[in-house]
């Protein structure tokens, strides 16, 4: 029940959870390297190859592994578990149709041990300390409140966990702000800060040693839940 009235009380996540055609064309395009990369390129100024290297990389985790993958959008990430014995992996998301794009994904791929929870960034039902490995693709900037969702993601990393993942940030072309603007009017992006914003969220809810790739209006981040 919170997390519905949460969807009902977010305009974004209300978009989110249409199925309308702007989200069925990101899902489209992410699945799609090359066609995601031109378009990254062009509308965002960013080489986003970076994004399918860090998916890529989830298939070094070890067995036993626990990750949280949040918001999961329509299964990105399942990408880089095909094969991977052995994790837990939690799709958790305020977006039914989401959630529903991402089983189809996962049925897609042949992957049956994932976990889907339909909830609100800000208040997930996990407990502290539940998982090891957190990621956040493209993400961020759909929330209303960043730096709340990042210190929930910190509550449920334990100490030493990683946090890693994209997000689109201000700062970049005229064309990019133009890009954000459209997407904030259509309810797709929610707060959208800068580079530097995005620094002070992850010091802030107590990550250390930060790695924050930019390039153009676009940010790879990496950063380790400290003691």
């Amino acid at each position: 029940m919170e997390t519905q009235m949460a969807v009902a009380n977010d305009k974004v996540a209300r978009r989110w959870s249409s199925g309308k055609r702007s989200q069925r064309v990101y899902n489209y395009t992410i699945r799609r390297p090359v066609l995601f990369r031109l378009m990254s390129r062009i509308v965002w100024g960013a080489d986003v190859r970076p994004l399918y290297a860090d998916i890529a990389a989830l298939a070094d985790l070890a067995a036993g592994t626990r990750v949280l993958d949040v918001p999961c959008g329509g299964g990105v990430a399942f990408r880089g578990i095909e094969g991977t014995a052995g994790i837990r992996f939690v799709a958790a998301d305020i977006s039914p149709f989401m959630l529903d794009t991402a089983r189809a994904e996962a049925a897609r791929r042949g992957l049956s041990d994932i976990e889907y929870v339909q909830t609100d960034v800000a208040r997930m039902p996990f407990a502290d300390s539940s998982f090891d490995v957190c990621v956040s693709y493209n993400g961020l900037h759909c929330f209303p409140d960043p730096a709340a969702a990042v210190q929930e993601m910190a509550r449920v990393l334990r100490v030493g966990g990683e946090l890693r993942g994209t997000v689109v940030v201000t700062g970049g072309s005229a064309l990019s702000a133009a890009a954000i603007a459209k997407f904030q009017r259509t309810d797709q992006f929610a707060t959208v800060g800068s580079a530097e914003d995005l620094r002070e969220c992850l010091t802030g809810a107590g990550f250390v040693d930060l790695r924050l790739d930019r390039q153009g209006a676009y940010v790879v981040f990496h950063a380790l839940k400290s003691g």
